[in-house]
């Protein structure tokens, strides 16, 4: 079985060698590491160039024409598909996602079809983050679980697993979202085609190094595509 891990970065130079070198030390079989870099000025696409000298399983997708995670996700995605995986995850670069917590991601999927890491369940937390992004985090999940009918608790999470026929269901060539709402687009579409969603716990923690992307236009936009989501498959356009 091939995994590969879909990492998208911007201006993650402080933070992609050391996770990279943590990922590597983890020794998973048959396991190797996509960088979908969007041509970041300061020089992470190099940084992952340079590791790769050591470590064949390090890749790098290196984008000049497109920016933004949403589409980065969907490129590695893609990527991973061409490359013959049968297990694909995803987890950010700025260590809010530990990447001890990624063999029991993938040994959820001996039981399900997607799997999130999950602040929600019991074992999970992410106690490190302020009250006030804490609870904005609560309320979103609540809105996007009323909403869009999913039972996952932490909805947001963009620490994830999936099996290649997830991906390749869900139509990677037309999805809406552009930014980090592609989180919940892809997850609402693994619903509605009846996959197997679980959760694990894991401990989500502010990032320690370089200066975060997700600013309040980003949840604005995260609520707008649930609302987005909810009238298409209303309409019979999902």
């Amino acid at each position: 079985m091939k995994t590969i891990v879909v990492i998208p970065t911007y201006n993650e130079a402080s933070n992609i060698v050391h996770l990279l070198q943590e990922l590597t030390h983890l020794k998973l079989s048959n396991t190797h590491f996509l960088v979908v870099d969007d041509n970041s000025p300061d020089g992470t696409g190099q940084r992952v160039l340079d590791l790769r000298k050591k470590h064949k399983q390090i890749h790098l997708l290196l984008r000049t024409k497109e920016r933004g995670r949403g589409t980065a996700g969907i490129a590695g995605f893609k990527q991973t598909l061409q490359m013959g995986a049968d297990v694909i995850c995803e987890m950010d670069a700025d260590f809010s996602h530990d990447p001890k917590y990624l063999p029991s991601l993938i040994r959820g999927l001996d039981h399900a079809d997607v799997v999130l890491g999950s602040r929600a369940v019991a074992g999970g937390c992410d106690d490190d983050r302020p009250f006030r992004r804490r609870l904005l985090t609560k309320c979103a999940n609540f809105y996007i679980r009323i909403f869009l009918g999913l039972k996952a608790k932490d909805c947001n999470s963009g620490y994830r697993c999936f099996r290649r026929k997830v991906l390749e269901s869900i139509d990677l060539d037309h999805m809406i979202a552009q930014g980090p709402e592609i989180v919940q687009e892809i997850l609402y579409k693994s619903h509605l085609h009846g996959f197997r969603i679980a959760e694990v716990p894991i401990s989500f923690v502010e990032r320690k190094h370089g200066v975060s992307k997700l600013g309040y236009k980003h949840l604005y936009k995260g609520y707008i595509m649930v609302l987005k989501l909810r009238f298409l498959k209303l309409f019979g356009r999902l």
